[in-house]
């Protein structure tokens, strides 16, 4: 007589992976974490547009002093920051270019304001919203004079 011995069935293995519960939890997890961390990363950026505007504004009033021992004075209003790329008709003994590149835009993309009255020169950026005052980001930035 012979015995049949039955093989062990191979028992089926759970499926391994996270299920739709799982996901939508660590889903919400991560909106809660962006929307606690997002707003503090894009503040931190803004003020690094201020800075970076600042840094530009001080490297444009060292180019104007050079401008200033080549020349002998600051350039005038109407000559403008241009004139630390291009040489302006009366500037004798205009060395530059001052700047390289071509005058820099402020970080929100407008051109800085330049006046000159005596020996004195303001730039100018009106910060982010394009406007004379405001706060935070949307303050002006000037050099010191």
């Amino acid at each position: 007589m012979s015995l049949l011995i039955a093989k062990p069935q191979p028992s089926r293995r759970r499926a391994r992976g996270f299920t739709l519960i799982e996901l939508l939890v660590v889903l919400a997890i991560l909106t809660l974490l962006a929307g606690l961390v997002g707003p503090r990363v894009l503040g931190q950026l803004g003020g690094a547009k201020s800075k970076t505007a600042a840094v530009q504004i001080a490297d444009l009033e060292k180019s104007l002093e050079l401008f200033k021992l080549d020349v002998g004075r600051f350039p005038s209003t109407e000559e403008g920051l241009q004139a630390l790329v291009a040489k302006p008709g009366s500037a004798n003994g205009w060395n530059g270019p001052y700047i390289k590149g071509g005058v820099p835009n402020d970080p929100w993309g407008k051109p800085y304001k330049y006046t000159a009255q005596g020996g004195n020169v303001e730039i100018l950026s009106l910060g982010a919203d394009g406007a004379s005052g405001g706060d935070g980001e949307n303050a002006d930035i000037r050099n010191a004079h």
